[in-house]
């Protein structure tokens, strides 16, 4: 007995032994491949099929959806997960989080901003700390130019995932976009850190340090975006402007005419291009290429800022050189005009200037004129104001003329005198000019040089 024991053990071991290894042949297939592991034209199948009888299978509208999903095939995928939306309310059983989420996701990749609400709120409100809802909630608002709404939800995604650079980058270029610059650069330097080649960061990165007087840095990197074909049009506007106002107009020209050399250049920053660039070439007095290019800009924007009053305005300057000089000439050429006015003023005279004054408020010039009727002092006083001058200026020229003992005062404008002014004239010797007059005066004025000792004769 002792002996046949240990070989019914043997025995029995080796019937188990057996049975297993015939169990596992038999079931090898289903071992390699589980009955919950299925390949994709069977799940889609099998989803179409019951899709078939119920349009709102629930789990086969899912199943669908994330093969799309997972595929990239964002237009696919979208109308499967906004329907399971829609559906909510009968089927409690479907994930909130994540098919709002992902429907969000799709209608973003697919450039629908504002379709992506609807599921990126209803997202949020499952769950409101979970940093890709946060993050695409956020994308939503800056792609529809909502930017200081954006702002709280990337800083909220930053808060849960702080190595999220993507949330780094739209962060500062809201800030940017919103004029918050001072808390956009370290965000948009962070995100630079990581791509420095990010043209749109670049841009933003360029305009928040303009923003805080930063300026050669700011132009650095906008006259190095101008040939980009995306961001060089803007930069090249920004870069003009910049240098327009540190008083570099030739540079500021450069960066016009680059940017106007752009192909397929946006009509709207065109116009204003060109409209800066007249105004660079008006201080630089070269009134007949920025009239022609404020004419430009009359056509292909007639009611842009105040482009048709400029174009009126400069159309006469172009036409009246003295008139030019009066009011836009370095001081030293505006005296040499109110001189050959003086010596011009009264034809066949003799006149002889004695003393001229030149002031910030305005230029005086007092005169012996000679006639053959009659002789006197004059006091000639000019304002290159396009404004109205008002009585308190008539009030101290004619103190100036008592004082002088002159016997006769012209005052001359580029604008108007007020009614209080004209009333303020009466019985006194004080004559005005206002810029009617003054243009056909300057008109007839020829360009003859003023001699040393301020005397001309005039026939």
């Amino acid at each position: 007995m002792d002996v046949l024991f240990p070989i019914i053990i043997a025995i029995l071991v080796l019937g188990i032994g057996v049975l297993a290894v015939s169990y596992l042949l038999a079931n090898k297939d289903k071992l390699k491949k589980p009955e919950n592991t299925k390949d994709r034209a069977t799940l889609m199948r099998e989803a179409n099929r019951k899709l078939a009888q119920d349009p709102h299978n629930p789990h086969a509208l899912n199943t669908l959806a994330n093969i799309y999903f997972t595929e990239h095939q964002w237009a696919k995928a979208f109308p499967l997960y906004n329907l399971m939306l829609d559906i909510i309310p009968a089927h409690p059983e479907i994930d909130t989080l994540t098919t709002g989420l992902r429907q969000g996701i799709c209608a973003l990749q697919l450039n629908s901003p504002a379709d992506a609400f609807k599921g990126l709120s209803l997202a949020r409100a499952a769950d409101q700390n979970n940093p890709d809802v946060n993050y695409y909630l956020g994308k939503a608002f800056y792609q529809n130019g909502v930017f200081d709404k954006a702002i709280p939800l990337f800083k909220k995604a930053i808060i849960t995932k702080p190595d999220d650079i993507a949330a780094f980058r739209l962060l500062g270029i809201c800030y940017s976009k919103t004029h918050k610059s001072r808390e956009a650069l370290p965000y948009l330097k962070r995100s630079l850190d990581d791509n420095p080649e990010d043209k749109e960061c670049l841009f933003n990165m360029a305009f928040a340090l303009a923003e805080t007087n930063s300026i050669e840095r700011a132009l650095k990197i906008f006259c190095h975006l101008r040939p980009d074909p995306e961001y060089g049009p803007q930069s090249c506007l920004q870069a003009g402007i910049l240098h327009s106002n540190i008083n570099s107009p030739e540079r500021a020209l450069q960066d016009f005419e680059i940017g106007l050399r752009h192909q397929d250049l946006n009509a709207e920053i065109a116009v204003e291009m060109k409209y800066r660039m007249a105004q660079v070439l008006i201080k630089m007095q070269n009134i007949s290429d920025a009239l022609k290019l404020l004419k430009e800009v009359q056509v292909q924007a007639p009611t842009y800022k105040d482009v048709s009053s400029l174009v009126a305005q400069f159309s006469e300057l172009n036409q009246n050189k003295n008139l030019q000089t009066y009011l836009m000439a370095t001081n030293s050429d505006f005296v040499t005009l109110c001189k050959q006015i003086v010596l011009n003023y009264y034809p066949n005279t003799r006149a002889r200037i004695i003393d001229l004054i030149s002031t910030s408020e305005n230029t005086e010039a007092i005169a012996e004129i000679n006639t053959p009727s009659w002789e006197d002092i004059v006091i000639f006083r000019f304002y290159r104001t396009s404004s109205s001058v008002g009585e308190l200026y008539l009030r101290d020229f004619h103190t100036k003329i008592r004082d002088t003992k002159a016997g006769r005062g012209i005052c001359f404008s580029a604008g108007t005198f007020s009614d209080e002014a004209r009333r303020f004239i009466d019985g006194r010797p004080i004559e005005l000019i206002e810029r009617h007059e003054l243009t056909k005066l300057l008109a007839r004025i020829p360009s003859s040089s003023v001699s040393a000792t301020g005397e001309v004769k005039i026939n």
